[in-house]
């Protein structure tokens, strides 16, 4: 007993002075840490300028709770008389922002569409997504039009910071390529567990270890509280401007990050209340959008990190306003006006714990992931063969899947902007997609963006072997959802397993729930059509002169392209228009660029 004392003592103290002894080592970590930041500014301050983002973020949250905390309700006190004058002046000032901004669009529109027409044709494909889904109205007349227009505009928003804006394109690259950096960390552990050669050449190897570390990371996130955070401050965001119910907007909010099954998690103990409509809410979220974990699978594969990203992000918004198009609230929600809903932290009891159950958790999912592609490439090879078959019998060669999905949804793939010439590739995929599953989609995709960045040639007699840039910009929102007739089972067994005695209501609004989500993808794809911007190649006859012409690229292909459109074959001599004309060596690498693709002009 008498050696125990000093400890007993010791404890009894921390006990009781537990609030200044935090308060202390958050102090000295505080200091560490500011110390620290000096000294990596002081060094080297454009090195720590992602340091000093990073600070200031998090410096500002810190500061605004702080604030609220503190000042909330005296600062809510002063700005009443204002808040009540805004509301007496609304109703007009309302109809008067909302002309101002359909002006503003319209003029944007009319500038910007002038310099590239063929982004009518996505503008005129959103439309005619928006109108359709109208048209599969639940309740016509219930239609909640401020959640409509309001998370339409957050996605064209947000789509426009992305996609057009030097902050936002440059934000979301860096963050693109952060994440590519990261998961190259996962090459340490399966190169270890597997060898350095299986996972150079093995897919499986290769790839699905991606997930079992990303699905570890976010669970140390999940138990740290940075996830529930970070879901909390987006679903505070639409709920407010949308004008949805916490629950439905919780859980589209969590799909950002998380799949189908795991974000109505967030909200299982409210499942059994919730309405009809928020259910198909719920659904049409994990329709919309892709898992964090399987997101880095498809960085891997060579699609765009930037792109993967901003279609998430996009979706939320565009999947609550859809979900409130196709079906609207006609019930009384037990949940409206609600402040807010408390988010479980996980029942793990230490950080490592948290990484092990993560990694464990993955398990399932890279097998069902592996057990999904053998069977259904399997299956999509039985059915090739069957219709090769069948069409043989009346002459038809070359009959597959692949061939009736392209003529089928190539109206849709040239609405959504794609070029008519790469429709049929682009509803190939989105055939695959929809009846298939996203991941089979997405390899197919980085094959033809790894035929195009290799400056192979773009048609191999009759075959197309690669899509342009905007169209694979387009595919690549298209095809980012799971939105496919396998997560239709998929998402009522999760839902029922929550609550069972709602597996009727579930099933009575999962199939409008899917086709929401496919339209909520396209309609991204659309706009990712409209706002795309063409990368300009750049002086030819410069890059021909440092060109080594052993190998080829797309700028390669590009400026081949140029200079066989600027010659001029008569008599079987070959001359050059243009700029060309001026080049001394223009016949020089005319010649090189016969040597990688035939022309009619490579004949003389």
């Amino acid at each position: 007993r008498k050696a125990l004392q000093p400890a007993s003592k010791a404890k009894h103290f921390c006990k009781a002075h537990a609030k200044v002894l935090r308060r202390v080592v958050l102090g000295l970590l505080g200091v560490a840490y500011l110390c620290y930041f000096i000294a990596a500014c002081y060094l080297n301050f454009q090195r720590a300028l992602a340091l000093v983002v990073m600070t200031a973020v998090v410096a500002f949250f810190i500061c605004w709770e702080i604030f609220k905390k503190h000042c909330g309700a005296k600062v809510l006190l002063l700005l009443r008389p204002i808040g009540k004058c805004f509301q007496k002046s609304w109703p007009w000032l309302k109809w008067l922002l909302w002309v101002a901004l359909l002006a503003g669009l319209i003029v944007w529109l009319a500038l910007d569409t002038g310099r590239n027409p063929e982004q009518l044709i996505s503008l005129g494909g959103f439309c005619f997504l928006v109108l359709f889904l109208f048209a599969c109205s639940k309740h016509h007349g219930a239609v909640s039009w401020r959640a409509v227009f309001w998370g339409l505009g957050l996605e064209f928003l947000l789509g426009l910071f992305v996609l057009r804006t030097t902050p936002g394109t440059q934000a979301f690259q860096w963050l693109g390529d952060q994440i590519q950096y990261f998961l190259g960390y996962t090459t340490a552990g399966s190169s270890f567990v597997f060898g350095n050669t299986l996972i150079e050449e093995v897919f499986a190897f290769q790839t699905l270890p991606i997930i079992v570390f990303f699905s570890c990371v976010m669970s140390i996130l999940y138990y740290l509280g940075v996830m529930q955070w970070l879901i909390l401050k987006i679903s505070w965001l639409l709920q407010v401007s949308l004008g949805t119910t916490p629950t439905e907007t919780l859980s589209v909010a969590g799909n950002i990050f998380v799949g189908q099954t795991e974000a109505p998690l967030l909200i299982r103990p409210y499942l059994a209340d919730m309405t009809l409509s928020e259910i198909h809410a719920v659904m049409t979220g994990g329709f919309s959008t892709i898992a964090g974990s399987v997101m880095g699978a498809y960085i891997s594969f060579g699609i765009d990190a930037a792109s993967l990203i901003a279609a998430s992000v996009m979706a939320a918004p565009c999947a609550l306003a859809m979900a409130k198009l196709v079906y609207p609230e006609v019930e009384e929600s037990k949940f409206k006006g609600k402040g807010s809903i408390r988010l479980s932290s996980g029942e793990e009891q230490n950080i490592l714990e948290a990484a092990s159950s993560g990694a464990a958790a993955s398990v399932g999912l890279v097998a069902n992931i592996a057990a999904n592609l053998i069977a259904f490439l399997a299956v999509l090879e039985f059915i090739n063969a069957a219709l090769r078959w069948f069409g043989e019998m009346v002459d038809i060669e070359g009959l597959t899947f692949q061939v009736i999905c392209s003529y089928v949804l190539m109206p849709v793939a040239f609405l959504m902007g794609a070029d008519w010439a790469d429709s049929p590739l682009v509803a190939e995929l989105l055939g695959i997609k929809i009846f298939l599953n996203e991941f089979v989609a997405y390899q197919q995709l980085a094959t033809y963006k790894k035929n195009r960045l290799m400056g192979l040639d773009e048609w191999d007699g009759n075959r197309k072997q690669w899509i342009s840039e905007r169209a694979e910009s387009i595919t690549t929102f298209a095809l980012c959802g799971f939105a496919n007739l396998s997560s239709i089972g998929i998402t009522l067994g999760g839902l029922t397993s929550m609550v069972p005695q709602r597996k009727g209501d579930f099933a009575s609004v999962v199939l409008r729930a899917l086709l929401t989500g496919i339209c909520v993808t396209m309609l991204n794809a659309c706009l990712a059509g409209l706002l795309h911007v063409p990368t300009k190649v750049g002086d030819c006859a410069m890059f021909f002169s440092t060109a080594n012409f052993s190998s080829t690229s797309y700028t390669m292909y590009s400026c081949c392209k140029q200079l066989f459109a600027s010659s001029v074959l008569q008599n079987g001599t070959v001359s050059f228009t243009g700029s060309w004309a001026e080049q001394a060596e223009s016949m020089l690498w005319l010649t090189e660029c016969c040597g990688h693709y035939n022309r009619t002009v490579c004949a003389g």
